[in-house]
């Protein structure tokens, strides 16, 4: 991913921060001539065995991940396979009256993570039921209601032989924060504050990121 020098995350916390807030991510690998490239949407979290921090480009860490069996992707992924997971966080338009000035040109300020890694595929099934439970405890904590899943374990067991989990290590990762830090910083708070203002949540969420940038004079850069 191509990521001007002004765009790019003050700190690895950046990254770490919106793959947790939106764990959805595409999954990416080469398949054959005939096949052209395999993507999946599908869940991933932090396999939550490491310890410590991440380093600010992910190399090091460990992602677990799961998928349908029936599912093309599932049968064409290969241990030790490169594999890509795109992570996309809030994003919007801008529209040229928000600026208040001319010339200008619309843009539409968004947020990413590419994470690179390699794919090992998780064998057995006792792993493959953890992966999922550890997957649920996860989002429960950051995105749910504090679901127990205690009663349900057992139809965990009868879900268990159409799922197909993995593991990954990570190599790398870059993330794109493209939030109008090309502009000077008082048309950067009229974009912000345009966005905090408006009904729809990814909106706000984006003026909630751009409130966190450091306060730069603007560069002009292609978008």
């Amino acid at each position: 991913m191509f990521v001007p020098p002004q765009y790019r995350e003050p700190d690895g916390s950046w990254m770490v921060d919106l793959m947790r807030r939106n764990p959805l991510a595409l999954c990416v690998t080469n398949g054959g001539a005939q096949e052209g490239p395999f993507a999946t949407h599908l869940p991933v979290i932090r396999d939550p065995d490491t310890t410590g921090d991440w380093a600010d480009d992910l190399a090091g860490a460990r992602l677990l991940g799961h998928m349908n069996l029936r599912n093309p992707h599932w049968g064409a992924l290969r241990d030790g396979q490169s594999v890509l997971l795109v992570f996309t966080g809030p994003h919007a338009y801008v529209s040229p009256t928000v600026y208040e000035k001319t010339p200008a040109a619309p843009t539409w300020d968004f947020t990413a993570v590419h994470v690179h890694g390699t794919v090992e595929k998780i064998a057995s099934s006792h792993d493959v039921l953890n992966v999922v439970k550890s997957t649920v405890r996860a989002f429960e904590r950051d995105l749910g209601m504090g679901w127990d899943m205690t009663e349900s374990e057992e139809y965990f067991h009868q879900l268990l032989p159409g799922v197909g989990a993995f593991r990954i290590a990570v190599t790398g990762a870059e993330g794109m924060f493209k939030l109008s830090q090309e502009q000077q910083p008082h048309v950067r708070e009229r974009v912000r504050d345009a966005f905090a203002q408006r009904p729809c949540g990814r909106h706000r969420e984006t003026a909630e990121l751009m409130a966190r940038l450091p306060v730069t004079d603007g560069e002009p850069v292609s978008a």
